[in-house]
This record gives structure tokens, C-alpha cells and sequence, in this order.
């Protein structure tokens, strides 16, 4: 009884740390995930010349920046996830998974780098 009541609080200790382990990307889904919500607006390549572009008062991000090239993982993240104030970026948060929004920056990581 006591030892199954230990295995049990051990559990429930280590519950969290189970649950914050990092979800590994993948570019495929990530590719996946950006044609289907990301490039209308940011174009197939990441230049910012989506076809809903030309309509925004505020120019999506174009990803080949080295604006863009610098932030970090994290901060592409929060842009995804909460949106950029006062700009056609809306929150995606509710609308990806936590894991298509992680997938969706590996794939912009690769949009980047391509033809630089």
C-alpha cells in the first residue's frame, strides 16, 4: 500500500515535467501547416509576397530578412502564437496545436535560409 502510494505521489511530481518536454519539429507538417495558413499572406518562399499581400496596409514579414533571421525559435513562437499588435498578424493560438505551431517555424526556419 505504501509503496503504490509512493509510486503515486512520484508520479504526480513528475507529471509536469512529462507534459513541458519540447514536441520535435518536423518540416514536413511544418510545410504542411503553411501552405495552409501561413502563405497567403508570407508567399510560398517566405518573401512576404503572399497573394492576400497586396491588400494589407501592413506588409507581412518577409522571412529572408535579417530582421526575421535573428529571432529566436521562441520569439516566432509568440508571434504565431499571440499575434503582432496593430498589424493583419492575428493570434494563432486556439487555431494551431502547439506542435503545428512549432512545425510551422521549422519549416519558416527552412524558407529562410533557402537562397541567401
Amino acid at each position: 500500500m505504501t509503496a503504490t502510494l509512493s509510486i503515486g505521489v512520484i508520479g504526480l511530481l513528475f507529471a509536469p515535467l512529462l507534459q513541458a518536454q519540447e514536441y520535435p519539429p518536423d518540416i514536413t507538417r511544418g510545410k504542411t501547416v503553411y501552405q495552409r495558413d501561413c502563405q497567403a499572406c508570407h508567399g510560398a518562399g517566405g518573401w512576404g509576397d503572399g497573394p492576400e499581400a497586396q491588400a494589407l496596409k501592413i506588409a507581412p514579414a518577409n522571412f529572408h530578412r535579417f530582421s526575421s533571421f535573428l529571432k529566436s525559435d521562441e520569439e516566432l513562437l509568440r508571434t504565431i502564437e499571440h499575434g503582432v499588435v496593430f498589424s493583419p498578424m492575428h493570434a494563432w493560438r486556439g487555431q494551431l496545436t502547439d506542435g503545428e505551431m512549432q512545425d510551422a517555424v521549422a519549416y519558416i526556419r527552412l524558407l529562410s535560409q533557402r537562397a541567401r
